[in-house]
């Protein structure tokens, strides 16, 4: 087993890493960069290689529970830490101040990253101002593959408490069909008649799957 210490300076993940960037580093070596460390019998190269091979690649590991990680041998919670506070980051980058709503497609991007991949349903809401400006998004509800409890109380006070005047709101089908189902309309009257209750301004609901999207 050759180690990262025992490699030439040019030729280690960190110090290529920072000399020439991401870029020039494969996506193994961008783990082990992360992972900091192998095991005994096994470089962090090694591990990150492993690793990527058993979840599927990055997709794969985006979609991977903690607890399941943690069984994969040499990965403890230190290192899932470190891997998930990486992956969670780039969906924190986009600037929501670019984001206008004048259609219900407008919404699909900033409402799709954090549902699509997930093995159980998600229901995520995102808030508004006056110019119809997407200032926040956030998750309110998991559940189980078979539904996704609609917490009507909660999404609005997620909107109120962010000074939202307009929201919508989506979830995932794990099922990979975006097709909405009779439960997803009567989620929608109700959030519909629950807005205009409370003055604000309902925008959608949206149904999003790996096979597309589509409005409830």
């Amino acid at each position: 087993m050759v180690l990262i210490a025992d490699l030439p300076p040019d030729q280690r993940p960190r110090e290529r890493l920072l000399r020439f960037g991401s870029h020039a580093l494969t996506d193994a070596e961008l783990v082990a960069v992360l992972l900091s460390a192998g095991r005994i019998g096994e470089s962090a190269l090694t591990l990150a290689h492993r690793l990527l091979h058993t979840v599927g690649g990055v997709p794969g590991l985006a979609r991977t529970r903690p607890e399941q990680l943690t069984r994969l041998g040499g990965v403890g919670p230190a290192k899932v830490a470190r891997l998930m506070a990486a992956l969670a980051l780039p969906s924190r980058s986009d600037p929501l101040d670019e984001v206008r709503v004048t259609c219900t497609e407008d919404l699909v991007p900033v409402l799709r990253q954090p549902l699509i991949g997930l093995h159980h349903e998600r229901l995520v809401v995102a808030v508004c101002d006056r110019r119809l400006r997407v200032r926040h998004v956030a998750a309110v509800a998991d559940g189980a593959t078979d539904g996704a409890f609609l917490p009507v109380r909660d999404v609005l006070s997620l909107v109120l408490r962010n000074d939202g005047h307009a929201f919508a709101v989506a979830h995932n089908h794990p099922s990979g069909d975006p097709t909405p189902s009779h439960t997803d309309l009567i989620a929608t009257r109700k959030l519909k008649v629950a807005a205009d209750t409370a003055g604000l301004e309902f925008l959608g609901h949206l149904v999003i799957a790996d096979q597309g999207w589509r409005e409830a």
